[in-house]
């Protein structure tokens, strides 16, 4: 039977690992480090589809959601009470506008998500007080996303695996891929600093790291690290009911400016602490936390909640993003190397993505009909192609 390794123990990882298990393929998950110990543990968790516009990746969004719905109903039972939930919340997003010009831009945006199948309502000021008692009233628009939702990502992460563990699936972290196995032109297994692995197929999902990756099974993968810094409170009463962000969040993801963006996005956890994001920048792994990037993403979260300016911040972290210059994930094989096979490049979006994710990869290496057009995320498609030669 077709062996699979798969490259990288995050979420997208987890994922594809209990995708192809439930389908009886035999797969071992290999991560340098510790599972869930990149990207997956230093997001928020988001399941978005506020922030996405039509298009090939909000059609994977709004499958992928319908599929955490359902892992949200079924991990809980399969893995038994003793196993942490994934803090699954249906909370909905609120997205306002700050300005004039914010305001016709979020208006546009929402009519154009709904041509799509978001479900995207423009509120008025009486019905976002009530939805958000301590928001800032100095708003010019305001939408309500009730598809929008959040799971704890490294807890959910821990679940996918523990799920694939138990249909077969095997492990192992501390293992480094050093490069390729191969049998003729084929890719047929890793070399890796605990032995061979043989496999017939060989999955990169290894986030921000995937361009490393590839480049030691000898093909030129255009994935960079895009830095991104939170803040958490200590604990609190639950003042924050929705994920909540300034429309400029959407400006941000889309943008391939390298240099520091921020916007608020701010939220209740399941444990009564705040997240408050975000910023991105393209900065290589340099993962120093920098006061002055904390002070313009706790000003802007301010500007929304201003009760946050009394609360206390426990702790700052920050993390990479896989960043692709199309802002497409890839997922698929890989035609420059037979046997190879991608699941990286979501940026932000990997936790929401990853279900649909491992369903589209498992769909095309299984030869089952996809859920989702494959060619908007195949490693050859047209807008990729330029940056495949290293030159760009």
């Amino acid at each position: 039977m077709t062996a699979v390794v798969v490259i990288g123990a995050g979420i997208v990882g987890a994922a594809v690992a209990r995708e192809l298990a439930t389908a009886g393929v035999p797969v071992t998950v290999v991560d340098r480090a510790a599972s869930a110990g990149g990207t997956s543990a230093a997001g928020e968790g988001n399941l978005l589809v506020s922030d996405k516009g039509p298009g090939d990746e909000l059609s994977l969004a709004l499958r992928s959601l319908t599929l955490w719905s359902a892992l949200a109903a079924a991990l809980p039972d399969e893995l038994g009470p003793a196993f942490p939930g994934i803090e699954h919340e249906a909370k909905g997003g609120l997205v306002v506008a700050t300005t004039a010009s914010g305001a016709l831009a979020l208006g546009d945006f929402a009519a154009s998500q709904r041509t799509a199948g978001v479900v995207a309502n423009r509120l008025d000021a009486a019905t976002v007080a009530s939805l958000e008692p301590d928001l800032t009233h100095d708003f010019t628009a305001a939408v309500h996303y009730p598809q929008d939702a959040q799971v704890q990502p490294a807890i959910a992460t821990e679940a996918l695996l523990a799920s694939a563990r138990r249909r077969g699936a095997v492990v192992r972290q501390g293992v480094e891929v050093l490069g390729p196995v191969m049998d003729g032109p084929r890719l047929a297994g890793v070399r890796t600093t605990a032995g061979d692995l043989p496999a017939d197929h060989v999955v990169v999902a290894a986030g921000p790291w995937s361009a490393e990756v590839a480049r030691r099974l000898g093909v030129v993968l255009p994935v960079r690290p895009r830095r991104g810094t939170l803040l958490v409170t200590t604990r609190m009463r639950q003042r924050i009911r929705h994920k909540v962000y300034d429309a400029d969040y959407v400006g941000a993801v889309e943008s391939n400016d390298a240099t520091l963006q921020t916007s608020s996005v701010v939220e209740s956890t399941a444990s009564g602490t705040v997240l408050i994001g975000s910023s991105r920048e393209q900065r290589g792994f340099d993962d120093r936390i920098e006061p002055a990037v904390l002070a313009a993403i706790a000003a802007k979260a301010v500007t929304l909640f201003p009760f946050l300016a009394s609360a206390a911040v426990m702790r700052a972290y920050g993390g990479f993003r896989p960043f692709v210059p199309d802002h497409r994930p890839v997922i698929g094989p890989d035609p420059r190397l037979p046997g190879l096979w991608h699941a990286t490049g979501h940026e932000g979006a990997g936790i929401v993505l990853s279900a649909a994710t491992a369903e589209l990869l498992a769909d095309l290496m299984l030869g089952r009909a996809t859920r989702v057009p494959a060619a908007p995320f195949a490693v050859d498609r047209p807008t990729l192609a330029p940056f495949l030669s290293g030159n760009v």
